[in-house]
């Protein structure tokens, strides 16, 4: 798959949960957590790559398409900021759903952008075998991209490799953590839900047909 295909597969992944999140209703608190979880994760990896690989190489090839550049990193910014504040919001909070309103809203523009400027443009100054070899680098590099926004962390080589790679194996603790603290969150409220005298005579029975 070359760099083109796979940046928009990327971008289709993103739209099918902004549409997800547009038909939830609005007590619908545990998917809307789970649905921006997850674009927390694809846009947080999505930029990464994009700029440790496609942005640098973008630049190097092409002067004219410099501001192009520029203007798609400070769009990665603006993004990384509200993905950030996402991250450890409560879903019944009273701005979330705005929020996430206002992230839709520039990351659809954003990806408008890519797909009709600078993705064209890609295809008049890289050869097709070029673009298929960014598209394994873009790959590769998906594997140890951070999983979580860093808006203050670099975003232009070298620097954002080496704080890429630092924030990747923070935010894999971080997701570990998180996943455990919510698998002992869901464990608690389903005894709670049973109530005491449930839980007991289930403990009781249990020792009653060991051996």
């Amino acid at each position: 798959m070359d760099a083109i295909a796979l940046l928009k597969a990327d971008h289709k992944t993103v739209e099918q949960l902004f549409r997800k999140f547009e038909k939830a209703g609005p007590n619908a608190h545990k998917l809307k957590r789970r649905l921006v979880d997850q674009l927390v994760t694809e846009l947080s990896v999505h930029a990464a790559i994009e700029e440790q690989v496609l942005y640098p190489a973008v630049r190097s090839r092409s002067e004219g398409l410099g501001p192009d550049v520029l203007r798609s990193l400070e769009e990665h910014h603006v993004v990384k900021w509200l993905l950030a504040e996402l991250d450890g919001m409560s879903p019944e909070a009273e701005r979330f759903d705005a929020k996430v309103q206002v992230l839709m809203e520039n990351v659809r523009a954003h990806v408008l952008q890519e797909e009709n400027a600078l993705f064209p443009a890609l295809k008049k100054v890289f050869r097709p075998q070029e673009l298929r070899t960014m598209g394994d680098v873009l790959e590769m590099s998906r594997k140890a991209a951070p999983t979580r926004p860093h808006p203050m962390a670099p975003d232009t080589p070298p620097a954002n490799l080496v704080a890429g790679a630092v924030s990747a194996v923070m935010d894999m603790g971080r997701d570990a953590l998180r996943a455990a603290r919510r698998k002992a969150t869901t464990k608690v409220r389903s005894v709670a839900s049973r109530g005491p005298r449930q839980v007991v005579r289930e403990m009781t029975g249990a020792e009653a047909a060991s051996p």
